[in-house]
């Protein structure tokens, strides 16, 4: 039954859904229609709302082309591949390669969300080597179905930011510690469950062997080495000169060093960057290696440098018009106590695909959902995750975030995202049992 719902998926999105920038271009037209239509703001207003928003987002769309490249030119360095050839060699089959990539993508999105979408790229390619017979697009979606748990983890933004003294609703709720959102019984449960249990549902999945889609083997090519310069220049000696290389990359590790002693183990997203950098400056030993293979990662980034942007008009629809907060408010007209959880949660789902962001999501649902919360009774820590689960959920059929995943393993939104429903219903149940039961 799941293998045949997941073919039908497969077979839906194949046929029906757009390249992801047509797609950023439907949503931006339905977002305008939709805050034209439900909030008092002009078509001129709009207009103004949706230009400044393009521009809102360019410092993390930055942020996620050096994640992408940075995690990608790690990976091709020396150590990483033998290590990523080392896990890759676990697998016997296809069914395993898949559950292993998925288990693996989930486990390093709990640490961090950054570093969990560039190991389950890269371990994908990997298993795409290893493995004979793989349906690529299948492991590519594994590796990305490991990111529905994120938030639940310790990279978190929402239960980050309400643990962080001076955000935007602490005169309300004051400061809550993690200790009651990402490490409390109730989320630990749910994100545990959904990380265990998506093996399985990748093992289901697995297509038949006449159906499966071999890789294309151009998508596994690896840039030649560096050669040796055939003249030796001052020029070329830099190049290839080991101790320089080496001690650039000392003051980042040393840098690193003093940062995890002093914060603890604090993982910002531009600490996962900085992380790639420094170790693949090193393990590439010579400037030029590292230079070659940065050049080689940046091809994979035009996905991102096109379509941030949009949804960063987007967002700025949603928020400046108060679209968001009037689709909030459908929700918790609806609510009783037993049920706000719940709907919360779905109304966080919907909002996600119009604000793919922790941060962004919280600014358009917190102010609205927090108090209605208090009002009915629920604990206001439940309510934060809520929405963070509402965030990360609908990220498996909304592009914005596969796009660094996709670059790195070059494959197509259309590739993966019928596999990745799958994984939208089944981490769905999961989380709407646990609001109502647990």
């Amino acid at each position: 039954m799941i293998n045949r719902l997941s073919r039908f998926f497969v077979t839906l999105v194949q046929r029906y859904l757009p390249d992801a920038y047509l797609f950023a271009i439907l949503l931006t037209l339905v977002t305008f229609g939709m805050a034209w239509g439900f909030t008092d703001t002009t078509f001129m207003q709009l207009i103004g709302m949706w230009g400044d928003g393009l521009w809102g987002i360019l410092g993390f769309a930055m942020q996620m082309i050096l994640v992408l490249v940075t995690g990608h030119a790690l990976a091709t360095s020396k150590p990483i591949k033998s290590l990523l050839a080392m896990v890759a060699s676990i697998p016997k089959n296809p069914q395993q390669a898949a559950m292993l990539t998925v288990f693996v993508a989930g486990i390093a999105s709990f640490f961090n969300w950054g570093f969990g979408l560039v190991v389950g790229a890269l371990l994908a390619k990997e298993m795409a080597r290893k493995v004979k017979n793989l349906d690529y697009a299948l492991v590519v979606a594994a590796a990305y179905s490991g990111f529905v748990i994120w938030h639940g983890g310790v990279s978190g933004s929402i239960p980050l930011a309400i643990a962080t003294k001076g955000h935007i609703m602490e005169n309300m709720i004051g400061i809550i510690p993690v200790t009651q959102t990402i490490f409390s019984s109730w989320n630990l449960i749910i994100t545990w469950t959904i990380i265990l249990t998506l093996p399985f549902l990748f093992k289901f999945m697995s297509p038949r062997p006449e159906d499966v889609k071999r890789i294309d083997p151009t998508l596994l090519i690896e840039s030649p080495a560096v050669e040796a310069p055939k003249k030796h220049t001052f020029a070329t000696w830099l190049e290839h000169s080991v101790v320089i290389n080496m001690l650039f990359g000392g003051m980042g590790v040393i840098y690193l060093v003093n940062h995890f002693m002093t914060k603890g183990f604090s993982l910002s997203l531009n600490i996962v960057i900085f992380c790639f950098l420094v170790l693949g400056v090193i393990f590439h030993l010579k400037p030029i290696n590292y230079v070659r293979a940065v050049e080689e990662a940046i091809k994979g980034a035009g996905g991102i440098a096109l379509q941030f942007p949009l949804y960063g008009g987007i967002q700025g629809l949603m928020v400046a018009s108060g679209l968001g907060a009037v689709i909030v408010q459908w929700f918790v007209a609806l609510s009783t106590p037993t049920t706000f959880p719940l709907l919360s949660f779905y109304a966080g789902g919907i909002v996600n695909m119009f604000v793919p962001s922790g941060g962004g999501q919280w600014i358009v649902q917190g102010p609205i959902t927090i108090p209605a919360g208090l009002t009915l009774g629920v604990d206001s820590a439940r309510t934060a995750m809520t929405i963070a689960y509402g965030d990360q959920w609908t990220n498996m059929i909304q592009p914005f975030w596969a796009l660094p995943l996709l670059g790195i393993a070059k494959l197509g939104v259309r590739d993966i995202m019928g596999y990745c429903a799958m994984t939208l219903i089944w981490s769905g149940i999961i989380i709407s049992l646990a609001l109502l039961f647990l």
